[in-house]
């Protein structure tokens, strides 16, 4: 459904330094720099799968989605999404997606979100009846009845991006474009976005190209993830291949019923670990995969240890690591 082939996105930036003089002159020699925002990066997207786009802020991500949505002309490269070339605005193109940007809204301020609705009807052309069997579809998923009549500047930010959700769906879109949808919700609200939005893929089989610092977002919703920083796209592929690559570790965290000593740790450790964290009755290691049954026997044996557990990194760590990469 998505096909990029060696997409770049360039900017050229005026550049001026600070102070009364460097203004005059740059009234007179105006110097300019290129801003790589999207650096040749190639990448497919199948039918029905949903994909994490992760990043930094600044990396590329929201510029890669406002050129695959034809909101910005590539500089270079190649770009076809659902059968069509994003920049040519095809009628038939606009139909088959949408894009809900977290920070930005399309809801009408003054009025209830369902008069946005009915806007979005006629701009799509959608039948009585199947607008309402559709409406009332997202309403039932999304819980919306008695928000939807309300004035959208009396609903709550959680409250307002369920309704965005639901206009940018009620065409039904088969590619959907998402940056950062949960940002600011609360846990409740993120976990309600979510359940919507892996709905929404099942009913429909829908392609989802998903942006978000929530890892949570990520780990629920993805099976694959591209890491893009500074425009590069630094990895693609399965999460669980990302942590093996970027983490192949576990951590073990100690709580001792008695003091110890680092240096008695740090013998019993050797070359198998990392002391990451110690104080007397506590510490934390990271130990590489295959070395974690036999360091946690041996520390079990050697140490008055109250409490032992084993953990994998978290997922902001790893794509901490994979930003890193570059």
């Amino acid at each position: 459904m998505i096909d990029v082939e060696h997409l770049s996105k360039h900017y050229k930036v005026h550049v001026r330094q600070p102070g009364l003089l460097n203004s005059f002159k740059s009234l007179i020699h105006r110097e300019f720099t290129i801003v790589k925002a999207v650096d040749d990066i190639s990448f497919m997207i199948p039918e029905g799968q949903i994909v994490g786009f992760l990043g930094p802020n600044g990396a590329g991500k929201t510029t890669t989605m406002k050129v695959l949505t034809g909101l910005l002309h590539p500089s270079s490269g190649k770009v076809i999404v659902g059968g069509h070339v994003p920049s040519e605005h095809e009628q038939s193109f606009k139909r088959k997606i949408s894009l809900v940007m977290g920070q930005k809204g399309q809801l009408m301020w003054d009025v209830p979100a369902a008069e946005t609705f009915l806007v979005n009807k006629v701009i799509y052309d959608i039948p009585d009846k199947v607008y309402k069997e559709h409406l009332d579809n997202l309403a039932d998923l999304l819980q919306l009845h008695e928000l939807m009549i309300k004035p959208v500047r009396q609903l709550s930010l959680g409250e307002r991006m369920k309704c965005e959700l639901a206009a940018s769906r009620l065409h039904k879109p088969s590619i959907v474009f998402l940056d950062e949808p949960t940002i600011g919700l609360d846990v409740n609200m993120q976990e309600t976005v979510r359940h919507f939005i892996g709905e929404y893929n099942r009913q429909y089989k829908a392609t989802i190209l998903l942006t978000s610092h929530y890892m949570a977002d990520v780990t629920a919703l993805c099976d694959r993830v591209m890491v893009i920083n500074r425009g590069k796209l630094l990895y693609d592929g399965g999460i669980n291949q990302l942590i093996d690559k970027h983490a192949p570790f576990k951590r073990i965290n100690l709580i001792f019923s008695e003091p110890v000593t680092e240096q008695q740790l740090l013998i019993a450790i050797g070359e198998q670990g990392k002391l990451t964290l110690f104080d007397q009755w506590r510490a934390e290691l990271e130990v590489g995969r295959g070395e974690v049954s036999n360091l946690s026997a041996r520390l079990l044996s050697e140490f008055p240890i109250l409490d032992l557990t084993i953990e994998d990194p978290s997922m902001e760590s790893v794509i901490s690591r994979a930003f890193e990469a570059v």
